[in-house]
C-alpha cells in the first residue's frame, strides 16, 4: 500500500553542501564521527562528490592505483543503503581561490539553514570543536523549551547543528517504516 507520491519505501539519501576544499570538510565531518564511505569523480565535468555518514559499512571508496573504480558499481552500492549521507560537492580549483566562497542560507538573502546531529555530550563536543580551531556559532544552552542545542561552522561557513540527544528516547537502528 503507497503512503505518499513517491511510493511506499522513499528513503531520505542525502543533503548536498559545496564546498572549496574538500580535505578541510572531509577532516572537519570526520571529526564529527563521519564515516568517508564513497567518492565519485566527475572529471570531465570538473567536479567530486564525496560521501560521509553515521554507519559501520565499509566505505566503498575508489582504488587508488591509477584507475578509477566503475561509477555505476559505487553509485548503486552508495544509493542501497538505508542511511542519510551527507553529499560534500567540490568544483575543482575553488580551494586555491583565495576570494572564493559559498553562501551558507544564514546570512542575507537566507534560504538553506543548517543540519543537525544528535549527540550526548553538547557542552563537551562543542568544547573539543572550539579547541580544534572551528567556530561555535551559537553556543550550547536551552531553546525555547524543546532541547539544548548549539550551532557550529564548519569550513565553508555552513552551521551544524548539536542537539543534545534526550536522556528518556528509545534509541534503535533504523527500521522500514510499517
Amino acid at each position: 500500500k503507497e503512503k505518499g507520491m513517491l511510493g511506499p519505501d522513499p528513503v531520505y539519501a542525502q543533503t548536498m553542501l559545496r564546498v572549496k576544499d574538500p580535505k578541510k570538510s572531509l577532516e572537519f565531518y570526520q571529526k564529527l564521527g563521519m564515516k568517508f564511505v564513497a567518492k565519485l569523480d566527475i572529471n570531465e565535468l570538473d567536479f567530486s562528490l564525496y560521501f560521509l555518514a553515521y554507519t559501520n559499512d565499509t566505505p566503498m571508496l575508489p582504488i587508488d592505483d591509477g584507475t578509477e573504480r566503475d561509477r555505476a558499481g559505487i553509485a548503486g552500492w552508495l544509493w542501497t543503503r538505508r542511511y542519510w549521507t551527507l553529499e560534500l560537492t567540490h568544483n575543482y580549483g575553488t580551494e586555491t581561490k583565495e576570494d572564493f566562497s559559498y553562501h551558507n542560507g544564514n546570512v542575507e538573502p537566507r534560504g538553506f539553514g543548517h543540519i543537525g546531529i544528535l549527540v550526548d555530550d553538547i557542552y563537551g563536543s562543542c568544547k573539543k570543536l572550539e579547541e580544534m580551531g572551528y567556530k561555535i556559532v551559537r553556543q550550547p544552552g536551552p531553546f525555547a523549551q524543546i532541547a539544548e542545542i548549539a550551532f557550529v561552522a564548519d569550513p565553508d561557513g555552513y552551521w551544524v547543528e548539536l542537539i543534545k540527544r534526550h536522556q528518556y528516547t528509545e534509541t534503535r537502528a533504523y527500521s522500514k517504516p510499517q
